[in-house]
């Protein structure tokens, strides 16, 4: 009871000397903290009390003065009213409990604000929440990571329209202004986290904000956790260079290297890599394959894959370490999801990587397991196959037996990637391309009156090179108010335009097809009959000068032209060999060996 009434008395008296200060009590009445008045209380008691600590002040003595400061006085007030509003047993609990029970109080008051915040669908719906409360520091971070959240989902004129109302919003200018005070108090991956979602927002580059957080992220660099740093490393990936971002880049090349010696684990080492990109210095890529060979054996299946795509993120060719992945990928082809599969293949095609056998185990696999995919997929894995240069026979032969089935089932796209895909590889469907060719063209006549001129000479020009000529197709394509459409396109499609035209120009006239009605091409859209040839290769004349040697009876033409569109880089020209020499030589040979010599000969 004594020390209750010491308490009081000290409270009072304190109360007594600081009322001057009252004036500046208003501007803080909403961050006054409860605990903070009990904790004090606490140390206030034990100054009064205990002689030991009068005579030894240490730095946490002094705790009750900054509690009685100016800015805690209205706190003061409502600790005690708190407190002579309690019953006995609570005012006679520790302090300890006291400030268990405050701090989840103040946790039921911040719970409400994120709250809220999930429930906002829009950049909108978040600054008018901003207006209702007072966000901190990290909760200015989920604001603007809510924000690029909400216009992931949206289609492509809804965003824009709501990213313009956000930059109308007042509020807008008021949240960037408090991020930009309050970017030095944040944690690591709440700036990270605020300045990739700015700069997705469309927050301009050179603007105070942006070049404040990539600022804060350079002083802040060596805190950052892997987590953070690939935030950061996807945030720049997206960023025009700069003095800032160049010096940022920089340091985490320097973090990067000064960490690598003790990363113990096959992501983090991923993570890593994938910070550097393309910029990485050619010395540092080489130091990173000899941290990821040496934990080879880490390897699981999601490593070996990941691993493939880093490198083509990194655009760092290592064939030992491609080697490694693709054996325990090919050995490990069952369950692996399509995303996977198709960004492995993406990622080879970038890195110009030809693992046969994992093409090959990749193309069974899917043939074999084709009903599980859809069409698309089983399409986009025929694209990606087509730019790898690599025919994948048994996906060919049975894709075309499921389109031969329901030819109805594709869309044009689908249809002109279908053509796209087995012209290109030049696959032989044996007995079934007939059928597979009429299927083609009947899908596409009906889709015939819905295409555009390039669509239509696009799928002509496929048609003509597997050697499948439809008459409605072609008789569309030739007439007069298509080939108009073919004048008025832009110069960057001519090139392209023209060879399909010349190729299809020459299939009519090598192949001669049976048509109704006699077509020919006309000149005005084969272009220049007289192309420029290519200068010839340097490299390539002395290759053939080694290889052939002093054979004086060879002719080598370089850059020859094929019907004013196609080049062939050399033609070797050598004399056909007298047969009648050839046989008598033969039969002079054959005087000389035994009966029995000669009957087996």
């Amino acid at each position: 009871m004594s020390i209750w009434v010491t308490e009081e008395v000290m409270r009072w008296a304190l109360r007594f000397c600081n009322r001057r200060f009252l004036w500046r009590q208003h501007s803080v009445l909403k961050t006054a903290s409860i605990k903070d008045t009990s904790l004090a209380f606490q140390q206030l008691t034990h100054v009064c009390c205990t002689k030991k600590i009068q005579t030894g002040l240490t730095r946490s003595s002094f705790s009750p003065v900054r509690f009685y400061s100016p800015s805690k006085i209205h706190s003061d007030e409502l600790e005690e009213k708190k407190h002579l509003s309690s019953s006995p047993e609570e005012a006679s609990m520790p302090a300890e409990i006291q400030s268990a029970e405050t701090t989840s109080e103040q946790r039921q008051r911040r719970s409400p604000f994120l709250d809220h915040l999930q429930n906002c669908t829009s950049p909108s719906d978040v600054l008018d929440l901003t207006c209702q409360y007072a966000p901190s520091a990290g909760q200015i971070s989920n604001c603007l990571n809510r924000m690029w959240s909400t216009t992931k989902k949206m289609s492509d004129e809804q965003r824009h329209y709501e990213l313009q109302l956000m930059f109308e919003h007042p509020a807008f200018d008021r949240l960037l202004q408090k991020a930009m005070k309050s970017a030095w108090e944040m944690h690591s991956h709440h700036v990270a986290y605020s300045l990739l979602s700015m700069v997705k927002l469309g927050v301009p580059q050179e603007t105070r904000v942006v070049n404040t957080f990539l600022r804060t992220c350079q002083e802040k660099l060596n805190d950052f956790d892997e987590k953070s740093l690939s935030i950061l490393a996807s945030c720049l990936e997206h960023m025009e260079s700069s003095p800032n971002i160049g010096a940022l880049k920089h340091g985490m090349r320097l973090v990067v290297e000064a960490r690598l010696p003790g990363i113990k684990t096959v992501i983090a080492l991923q993570t890593m890599m994938r910070l550097l990109g393309k910029d990485a210095p050619l010395d540092l890529k080489r130091k990173l394959e000899r941290k990821a060979l040496s934990m080879t054996d880490q390897f699981s299946l999601p490593n070996t894959q990941y691993m493939i795509c880093t490198m083509a993120t990194m655009g760092f060719y290592s064939k030992p370490l491609l080697d490694v992945c693709s054996t325990k990928m090919t050995e490990n082809l069952h369950g692996v999801p399509f995303n996977r599969l198709y960004t492995v293949l993406r990622s080879c095609k970038e890195l110009r990587y030809r693992n046969l056998d994992m093409l090959i185990a990749i193309s069974d696999y899917i043939a074999s397991t084709q009903d599980i995919w859809t069409n698309k997929q089983l399409l986009l894995l025929l694209s990606v196959f087509e730019n790898l240069a690599f025919c994948p026979a048994a996906l060919m032969e049975g894709f075309a037996e499921k389109m031969i089935a329901n030819p109805d089932a594709l869309t044009l796209k689908d249809l002109l990637c279908v053509l796209k895909v087995y012209s290109s590889l030049n696959y032989d469907l044996q007995h079934h391309r007939q059928k597979f060719l009429d299927s083609l063209s009947q899908a596409l006549s009906s889709y015939l009156p819905k295409m555009s001129g390039f669509e239509l000479l696009k799928s002509v020009y496929c048609l003509c090179l597997l050697g499948h000529f439809p008459s409605a197709l072609l008789e569309k394509l030739l007439q007069s108010s298509t080939l108009e459409h073919f004048n008025s396109t832009p110069s960057n499609f001519h090139q392209n335009q023209e060879r399909m035209f010349k190729t299809v120009d020459l299939c009519l006239r090598l192949d001669c097809p049976p048509l109704t009605q006699h077509l020919t091409i006309p000149p005005s859209v084969l272009g220049d009959p007289n192309p420029s040839i290519p200068s010839v290769n340097p490299q390539l004349s002395l290759g053939l000068q080694s290889m052939l040697g002093d054979q004086a009876d060879t002719v080598t033409q370089e850059m020859v032209v094929v019907e004013n569109f196609y080049v062939i880089d050399a033609v070797i020209t050598k004399p056909v060999p007298n047969r009648t020499s050839v046989t008598e030589a033969s039969s002079c040979t054959g005087d000389n060996l035994s009966p029995a010599e000669s009957s087996q000969r």
